[in-house]
């Protein structure tokens, strides 16, 4: 298993270069939160039932994830997410030197992934949200949210099953949405991005201090409670005796 990245790269002679590591966090970024709005956008033009909206996005996001996560994993390690970032460099999984490239990627991609979702169904390229989001209770989702997602990737990899991340990452995000008062935003590149949509998944800029606050609270959360799940202690062996 690779010891940098979310998902374990498929058994070769080669690696994958650090551009198309890179490239691939950037694309990966990018199609999560096209699909996040864009299918927010979708679902609010297919009906008025403000259930039956949430459960298109949910659905559509957590779907996304399985193939994003699937397909780029082996390439870039699939993080999509600031947290899960500094979460990997916490427990030694990630390079803390590629942290920032990473994290940055991740915003750049996330924006444009909304502006894109923003020109696909005729909206402004950048609409600046007005949904206010940060109440107490959104805010204190937004750590259980986080450090949920960020345990499970780290209880995986720990456990040696990181052929199950894309399912259950896919998975957990999509139930969170309706679990969580905040709808499980628990990612702060994507919290940052979809600022510029005035839309369905958007979120004011006024909200985003305090989501993002709650994510890194989380994230740390998650890290300790995956740690404290992973300690083991050794099998004593028994001999049979004749």
């Amino acid at each position: 298993m690779s010891t940098n990245d979310v998902t374990a790269p498929a058994r070769s002679t080669h690696s994958p270069t650090t551009l198309a590591r890179l490239a691939s966090e950037l694309i990966g970024s990018a199609g999560l939160a096209a699909t996040v709005v864009g299918s927010g956008i979708m679902a609010t033009q297919l009906s008025d039932d403000v259930g039956l909206q949430l459960t298109i996005n949910a659905l559509a996001t957590g779907m996304g994830l399985v193939v994003l996560i699937a397909v780029l994993g082996p390439i870039g390690g699939a993080h999509f997410n600031p947290a899960v970032t500094l979460a990997l460099a916490t427990t030694g999984r990630f390079a803390w030197r590629e942290v920032p490239g990473y994290v940055l990627l991740q915003i750049a991609g996330c924006s444009l992934g909304v502006i894109a979702a923003n020109l696909m169904f005729d909206a402004p390229a950048v609409g600046v949200s007005i949904t206010e989001r940060a109440t107490t209770s959104t805010v204190f989702a937004e750590v259980l949210a986080t450090a949920g997602l960020v345990a499970s990737i780290l209880l995986l990899l720990r456990f040696e099953k990181s052929a199950w991340i894309a399912p259950v990452v896919g998975l957990y995000i999509a139930s969170a949405y309706s679990v969580t008062s905040s709808t499980s935003f628990a990612n702060p590149a994507i919290t940052i991005a979809r600022t510029l949509s005035d839309t369905f998944a958007g979120i004011a800029p006024s909200s985003v201090p305090w989501y993002l606050a709650a994510q890194l609270v989380g994230a740390a959360v998650g890290v300790a409670v995956a740690l404290l799940l992973s300690r083991t202690t050794p099998v004593a062996s028994t001999t049979a005796r004749g």
